[in-house]
């Protein structure tokens, strides 16, 4: 009898999470020096880190040999999001949130609601724990709030919403989430994942965080992955009522963030020219990236993120012989999407040669 037959059915059953290929293993595979290599294939902020950031990181190093202190991150989102300290839960990133969220409120003969081509995370974080997947159709690649409410079953404990949605870009309107919540029971964790919110117009953004002196069954996360550059480093958050949040930091690691990214964090929330900067160009880099893909006669979902999802047709070929030329955007059919590709929104120069490499391969 082999020793993994010992590990429950749930987790044998768990096909793990694929991240995008690192430039390092392309290289390694085609032989291609890594400056010629373009990754647009994990939703990385091309500017990398916010200079605050970089600056609060080389200083953070001289107190590394101490176990890091969540205090001075924690105090800032608080007074940031107009929330108590004790309404602020921090994460190895907001993966790490989200898996919290399931080891409080989700077990065996429990189930979560999710929408179909919705973030990875979702089904996995819920299988993790011997829950039970709902996953509902999708509706024009995003979510079907309606079909989503009535797919809440008695044992439902998780519904798992992404706005805006990874990988394929869908955005809800605010109204439509907020009458969403009024008709989901209170004992249903409604998990808002907001990691791409700094993306959004200003005209579209919405101030979700304060709904939850209405909602006290919301979390709302985001993560310092995306738009503050800090993907390396592995720092989130959730946002709840004191009562979720007690729950989540129960079963939390105690040191779970360190210090290097504790720093950078900090450092990052009030660097509002990178952020400014960032969000000029992703909106610059989606109109390239748009006009290309056009240009080029292929169908494109409109995204509200810093990536762009597109129909390939031979989407698995075409990836390979993207591969071969540099380029690592991400393929997508474990999502349900096997014509389609995902690509990020980069530098100027790192779009135009990903339309190039298409180009060549159509």
């Amino acid at each position: 009898m082999s020793i993994s037959t010992q590990a429950p059915s749930y987790i044998r059953a768990i096909s793990p999470y694929q991240p995008g290929k690192p430039i390092t293993e392309l290289a390694r595979e085609m032989g291609l020096p890594v400056e010629r290599i373009v990754k647009l294939a994990s939703n990385e902020n091309p500017l990398g880190m916010s200079p605050r950031a970089r600056a609060a990181v080389a200083q953070a190093i001289g107190g590394i040999e101490r176990y890091p202190d969540q205090f001075e991150l924690i105090a800032a989102l608080a007074e940031r999001l107009g929330l108590g300290y004790d309404q602020i839960v921090l994460g190895n990133g907001s993966n790490d949130v989200l898996d919290l969220t399931a080891r409080a409120f989700l077990a065996p003969g429990r189930s979560a609601v999710f929408s179909r081509h919705a973030f990875a995370v979702y089904p996995l974080a819920t299988q993790t724990v011997g829950a039970e997947c709902i996953e509902v159709p999708a509706r024009q690649f995003g979510h079907d709030l309606d079909a989503m409410a009535a797919a809440i079953r008695p044992d439902t404990r998780v519904v798992w919403i992404a706005n805006p949605n990874n990988p394929t870009g869908t955005f809800l309107p605010y109204p439509e989430l907020r009458a969403f919540l009024g008709r989901v029971p209170g004992d249903v964790v409604v998990v808002l994942d907001e990691a791409y919110n700094e993306y959004l117009p200003p005209t579209q953004r919405v101030d979700a965080v304060a709904w939850l002196k209405e909602f006290p069954n919301l979390v709302v996360t985001r993560t310092f992955s995306k738009i503050y550059g800090l993907a390396g480093l592995r720092v989130g958050f959730a946002a709840a009522s004191p009562e979720v949040a007690d729950l989540l930091n129960r079963v939390r690691q105690p040191f779970n963030v360190n210090n290097l990214a504790l720093a950078a964090a900090h450092a990052a929330l009030d660097d509002h020219l990178f952020l400014a900067e960032s969000y000029e160009l992703n909106r610059v880099g989606l109109e390239q990236i748009v006009a290309g893909l056009k240009r080029l006669g292929l169908e494109h979902i409109p995204s509200h993120g810093n990536f762009v999802t597109f129909r390939a047709g031979d989407a698995a070929g075409i990836n390979k012989r993207l591969l071969q030329q540099g380029i690592i955007v991400r393929p997508i059919a474990g999502y349900g999407m096997p014509e389609h590709l995902r690509v990020t929104i980069g530098l100027e120069r790192e779009n135009a040669r990903f339309l190039e490499a298409l180009e060549k391969v159509l």
